[in-house]
């Protein structure tokens, strides 16, 4: 993953990291090629220079790799490590935007280090999976600014509820009418879904109620009680798998 600084006309500048990880991790040498990316949908084809400090750009690529449609995950944030988990896995799974949410049964009061980690995790999840884009992963929020976060007119918006008689998550997908509209042609905008899982526990019932009111379905991911790192993880495969 590249940034803007690093290229100049047709040639890329590596990191140390980047240069450790072509030349000892895959062990590559000079006019061997790999693929560049800079995580807002360009890729390019390149070529190791003799100095391996630096490559040749020598194409564009054309990869549609993304889902076609914006996804966002508002997580309620689990306990320990599991989060990491959770940034990992739904960005190789296509997610958009991952919302941390501080919900009335949330534990987790995460640092600035620890929420750099989750970017950078991102970042190596979207570069092992060949993604185009890095998901944005923003500062964690409380429960109702999470709402109003989303408060998007063209969204589907679902609530993941537990031990309820809800429509399952995959049902409401599968309704590709309502869900993946044709786009216009005057109108670029991706189809958008948002879908918000619980912390260990699950959601207050104020929690639903406020999520309902706002425009929420409460939805099912099935009838087994799934884990908080479980869920989303579940809910994104869902919403990945629905679009195939």
């Amino acid at each position: 993953m590249i940034t803007p600084a690093q290229q100049q006309n047709s040639q890329i500048s590596l990191t140390d990291v980047q240069q450790h990880y072509l030349v000892r991790v895959l062990r590559l040498g000079s006019g061997e090629s790999f693929i560049a990316m800079d995580g807002q949908g360009s890729w390019w084809l390149c070529e190791l220079t003799e100095s391996l400090t630096q490559a040749k750009i020598i194409e564009s690529l054309c990869v549609e790799n993304e889902l076609p449609l914006e996804v966002t995950l508002m997580v309620a944030m689990p306990k320990g490590s599991g989060f990491e988990q959770v940034v990992s896995q739904a960005t190789e799974l296509g997610a958009t935007t991952i919302i941390p949410v501080k919900s009335d049964r949330t534990l987790l009061n995460p640092s600035h280090q620890k929420i750099q980690r989750w970017r950078r995790l991102t970042q190596e999840a979207a570069e092992q999976s060949e993604r185009q884009v890095v998901p944005t992963v923003l500062e964690p929020v409380n429960f109702t600014t999470g709402i109003q976060l989303t408060n998007n007119p063209n969204a589907h918006r679902y609530i993941c509820v537990a031990r309820s008689d809800a429509p399952h998550l995959l049902n409401c997908l599968l309704n590709r009418e309502l869900l993946w509209e044709t786009v216009q042609p005057h109108n670029h905008q991706l189809p958008s879904v948002v879908v918000a899982t619980g912390p260990e526990g699950g959601w207050t019932v104020t929690e639903v109620e406020q999520a309902t009111a706002a425009g929420f379905q409460p939805v099912s991911l099935g009838n087994l009680i799934l884990r908080a790192v479980t869920a989303p993880i579940v809910a994104m495969s869902l919403v990945a798998g629905s679009n195939e």
